[in-house]
């Protein structure tokens, strides 16, 4: 699936180039996607360096983790869940405590700390996947809700708005939150049909009515003392990650392991990872370059806002904000730039940008993860993952833009 994806961004973005050369005589056009493959090439190595340090950080911590039986603890609170999504995975499997840590740290925004641990958890999975070039069930499960971007607090997009001096910058926090809920829910339930798991199941019942009860106490508490947003949004999400970082140091001083052996250990790990991903970032990273450089994604854009307006739509408002939301399942960075663009055009407190943070916030960049993720693992048939990733991402779109005209139109 992957690979047709991959050549039709190239196909599509060389149709779109030679139609503008011949129909528009755009003689810039080819000299424009050339420099996208280079610029792109680049990138994706820069990407990898700054990579390369985050998994070096992150694995030494994990591997204190492991060795000090702290992963092996946060497993057991989350294994019943566990057991029913990924029927496939030993309940006291490394990959479930690496699993349960990447959704934490999406979970606080911390992006930095996320993939690393991803990327450890897709790897841990690799270990019992009996076809090694082929995406199992658990893998695909982890990657779509990995990628349908579940955020209670989404420190980028609220530092871009307060950057800019918007004047309730936490306004969109609410919206994120139950946009990124909604992605979520779509996806599990889209794979869990798939892959025939039954969700009318009394543990899967209890562990998502629980976090349905907690986001909601969240919403009702923060609605009705908003001074406390910002609080919760600085201070919350790091200081619970130190929090268990600082868990898996006093559970391995007391088992009297070496931290600094361990952390060197698992720091190596992290850079061989680092390393055996670039050629799978570089090659999704051209792709998309192409596709911007030539034209194709404004064309898209083009032809979506007359679609609307031609059947007559009257809130319309909402396709100036939608480069984000197409952007985002292909580039964070491209997703984030387009956002803030939007700013002095409209003003940050207009609603095409609160629409347009509420859309950065609520989905994730699908085919980065997918060729980061699967690339670390050697996965070359990834099946049905990218499909179950967009509907997720679809969903989160869908619901980004009804929560936004509820609260900011």
């Amino acid at each position: 699936m992957l690979n047709k994806i991959w050549i039709g961004f190239f196909l599509v973005s060389l149709i779109t180039a030679l139609g503008k050369l011949f129909f528009y005589q755009d003689t810039q056009v080819f000299k424009q996607m050339a420099d996208a493959l280079f610029d792109a090439g680049s990138l994706g190595f820069t990407i990898a360096i700054g990579l390369t340090g985050a998994m070096c950080i992150w694995l030494g911590f994990m591997r204190i983790g492991e060795k000090g039986g702290a992963v092996k603890l946060l497993s057991k609170a989350i294994a019943p869940l566990f057991r029913k999504l990924f029927p496939d995975v030993p309940e006291d499997h490394p990959a479930v405590g690496s699993i349960m840590m990447n959704f934490s740290a999406n979970m606080l925004g911390l992006d930095n700390a996320a993939t690393p641990i991803g990327l450890t958890a897709m790897k841990q999975l690799q270990e019992i996947n009996p076809k090694k070039d082929t995406a199992s069930n658990a893998q695909i499960m982890f990657l779509v809700l990995n990628t349908s971007g579940l955020t209670i607090i989404p420190v980028s997009v609220l530092a871009i708005l307060s950057s800019n001096q918007a004047s309730n910058p936490t306004q969109v926090f609410l919206p994120i939150l139950m946009a990124t809920f909604c992605s979520t829910l779509v996806g599990m339930t889209a794979v869990a049909l798939k892959q025939k798991i039954k969700l009318i199941d009394p543990v899967i019942m209890a562990y998502i009515g629980s976090m349905t009860g907690i986001l909601i106490a969240l919403l009702i508490g923060l609605n009705y003392y908003p001074q406390y947003t910002q609080i919760v949004t600085d201070v919350g999400g790091n200081a619970l990650l130190f929090g268990i970082v600082g868990l898996f140091f006093v559970l391995a001083i007391r088992k009297k392991v070496n931290l600094y052996e361990e952390f060197i250990s698992g720091a190596k790990e992290g850079f061989q990872v680092a390393v055996q991903i670039i050629p799978y970032l570089i090659a999704m990273l051209l792709a998309i370059a192409l596709f911007r450089a030539s034209g194709a994604f404004e064309a898209l854009l083009d032809g979506i806002r007359w679609l609307f307006l031609t059947i007559g739509l009257k809130y319309v408002e909402f396709v100036d904000a939608l480069p984000v939301a197409l952007m985002k399942p292909l580039s964070g960075g491209g997703a984030r730039a387009l956002f803030v663009e939007l700013i002095p055009q409209f003003g940050v407190d207009s609603f095409q940008t609160k629409l347009a943070a509420t859309l950065q916030g609520s989905t994730e960049t699908t085919f980065y993860v997918l060729a980061v993720y699967f690339g670390a693992a050697g996965i070359k048939k990834t099946r049905y993952a990218v499909g179950m990733g967009l509907i997720a991402d679809l969903a989160g779109i869908i619901a980004a833009i009804l929560l936004s005209y509820y609260f900011y139109y």
